[in-house]
C-alpha cells in the first residue's frame, strides 16, 4: 500500500537520554525521518522539487521505550485525504516484540517552495498516498 511506510530504527548512544532510553525529541525525529522517507519514495521528483511540508501539530502517546541498541519499527500511515491545505499522518512504533510503544497522530501542511506558502493540497499529489478503496 502506499498510504503506508515502514522502517526500522535503532536506539544509538546520541539517542539515550538521561533515563537510559530514546529521548522524547528523537522519537519526534524519527517521526519526521519517517513522513520524510514515506514522500521520497511516493511522491514523483516534480512534486518533491515544488512542494514541502511542515508540521502544525503533534499529539503522541508514550507506552513504552527501547534503551541502547534495540530496535523500533515505524509504520506512517495517511487514512484519509487533505482538508485543503493540510492532512494527518497516524504513526505506530513497535518494539522487537511487536508491542506498540509509542503512537501518534500528526498534522502537517503543505508549502509551496517556490513562493514560501502554505497552499492547498492538489489532488494529483495526494492520490499517490490516499489508502485503496476496495468497491462494495
Amino acid at each position: 500500500m502506499s498510504n503506508s511506510y515502514t522502517l526500522s530504527f535503532t536506539a544509538e548512544p546520541q539517542h539515550i537520554d538521561v533515563n537510559g532510553h530514546v529521548n522524547n525529541a528523537v522519537w519526534v525525529q524519527w517521526m519526521e525521518d519517517l513522513s520524510t522517507a514515506h514522500w521520497k519514495a511516493i511522491a514523483p521528483l516534480e512534486h518533491q522539487d515544488k512542494y514541502a511540508w511542515v508540521v502544525t501539530r503533534h499529539e503522541i502517546d508514550y507506552r513504552g521505550n527501547i534503551k541502547l541498541g534495540e530496535s523500533a519499527q515505524g509504520t506512517t500511515e495517511i487514512r484519509e485525504g487533505p482538508r485543503g491545505a493540510r492532512f494527518t499522518r497516524y504513526y505506530s512504533f513497535t518494539n522487537a516484540a511487536g508491542k506498540e510503544i509509542l503512537s501518534a497522530q500528526t498534522g502537517w501542511a503543505m508549502i509551496d517552495l517556490a513562493s514560501g506558502r502554505v497552499m492547498r493540497v492538489p489532488e494529483e499529489v495526494a492520490a499517490p498516498f490516499m489508502p485503496d478503496v476496495e468497491a462494495s
